[in-house]
């Protein structure tokens, strides 16, 4: 009989949407399949993905493509980590079953089209700072989603834009498949990990660890009065990042509703909670982070 070991040698690794299909077609029907898509340059924010996925289903994917049409003009996609190698170790140790690390071409052939777009996004703060995100981001998902046909797909919180635009594509295009949304992991100092983190210097690091503080200061502002104003947290949140010199711009703060992103005037507007999201550039680094407002 085999081993645990000799079974999690390491994960079968499919470069192609014809090649995965092929596997995909050989799983029952009842298989639960778990997927985690990422573009690489793993943190621990993805594995804790990757172990809540492998404790609720009965195999998981996760996928490694960067992909371009998320990615602005004069964006970082060209200096994006790229750590193939790495990223199959961690996730080998992990046991993750499989890996879809498709080809660009495979996915945009040079006559490629078609685009999906939530025109209800056009105008969340995220949207208006990257023109063009959220449809590449709804585009790859979709073709993901297609191509893996999850049972469950995990995205992490930090990305609250992100998890209310998927949840809404599944919803509107009839997708069977559950979102699953974990929590943020952060750094000891409370800053969201990231794989831009890596961008950050000696003395940008530790600065970063301010976009946090802001967003505490704010909860905090909240929980002693339920009913406070959105702009007043956003004062505080911007006051907060202001004090931290090389916070060299701060793009937005916003306060909006956990289930669709528009901006409320008041959290206790929201019964399904909201949260305070920003973004903003530590030195020459763009980073995004939020925190949920929530009564439990």
């Amino acid at each position: 009989m085999a081993t645990a070991a000799a079974m999690r040698a390491g994960p079968n690794l499919y470069s192609s949407v014809k090649s995965f299909r092929a596997f995909r077609r050989s799983l029952l029907p009842t298989i639960r399949v778990g997927f985690v898509p990422t573009m690489g340059a793993l943190h621990e924010g993805h594995l804790s993905l990757v172990k809540q996925a492998m404790s609720q289903n009965d195999l998981v994917v996760a996928s490694i493509f960067v992909n371009p049409t998320q990615f602005g003009e004069g964006e970082d996609l060209d200096v994006y980590p790229r750590q193939l190698e790495r990223d199959t170790e961690l996730l080998s140790n992990l046991g993750v079953d499989h890996m879809f690390v498709p080809k660009l071409e495979d996915m945009y052939t040079k006559d490629f089209a078609t685009y999906v777009e939530c025109k209800s996004f056009d105008d969340i703060p995220e949207s208006i700072v990257r023109p063009g995100h959220f449809r590449g981001v709804a585009t790859i998902v979709t073709k993901l989603f297609n191509i893996v046909k999850p049972t469950n797909a995990y995205f992490g919180q930090k990305d609250a834009g992100q998890c209310v635009l998927i949840r809404r594509i599944v919803q509107d295009l009839d997708m069977e498949v559950n979102i699953v949304v974990g929590e943020t992991v952060r750094e000891s100092d409370g800053l969201a990990k990231s794989s831009r983190n890596a961008y950050l210097s000696e003395t940008e690091r530790p600065a970063a660890a301010i976009i946090y503080k802001s967003l505490l200061a704010a909860k905090d502002a909240w929980v002693r009065n339920p009913l406070i104003e959105s702009s007043e947290l956003i004062s505080i949140t911007r006051d907060v990042l202001e004090s931290e010199p090389l916070v060299s711009e701060i793009q937005y703060v916003s306060v909006e509703s956990m289930a669709t992103m528009k901006a409320v005037t008041k959290p206790s507007e929201c019964e399904d909670g909201t949260t305070i999201s920003l973004g903003c550039i530590v030195g020459s680094v763009r980073l995004i982070d939020n925190i949920v407002l929530k009564n439990e």
